[in-house]
């Protein structure tokens, strides 16, 4: 789904986990398309969900709140987020907002499964 110049695709990835791919900008616009793949990607009761930023252009506060928002939803669900590809840049603001703390960063898809028990 493409919305401004936001685009999330959603896929399985393994036995209970899915990805979402986010490329372009997230932003607060962003949080249509970014809420429908959750639930896409939950849909089939997936416990882990992998977001890839792998092709992020650039996402700002709105769209840190979006993560914020998206964090609690996994939670209220008892299921994991995991993050991949985010650039060193935005590894730092993950780190300054310490939501780091509650969603797994790694450099690979293989490793935030591996960290989750997948």
């Amino acid at each position: 789904m493409t919305t401004g110049t936001t685009t999330v695709d959603v896929r399985p990835i393994g036995a209970g986990a899915s990805e979402i791919s986010i490329a372009g900008d997230v932003t607060s616009a962003s949080e249509e398309p970014l809420m429908e793949a959750y639930g896409r990607a939950s849909a089939d009761g997936a416990t882990v969900i992998v977001l890839d930023f792998s092709r992020l252009d650039y996402m700002n506060s709105g769209g840190i709140g979006l993560l914020v928002t998206l964090l609690v939803r996994v939670q209220r669900q008892g299921q994991k987020l995991m993050a991949v590809g985010l650039s060193e840049h935005y590894r730092q603001i993950l780190a300054l907002t310490r939501l780091d703390e509650a969603i797994g960063i790694h450099a690979t898809e293989a490793e935030a499964l591996s960290a989750a028990g997948v």
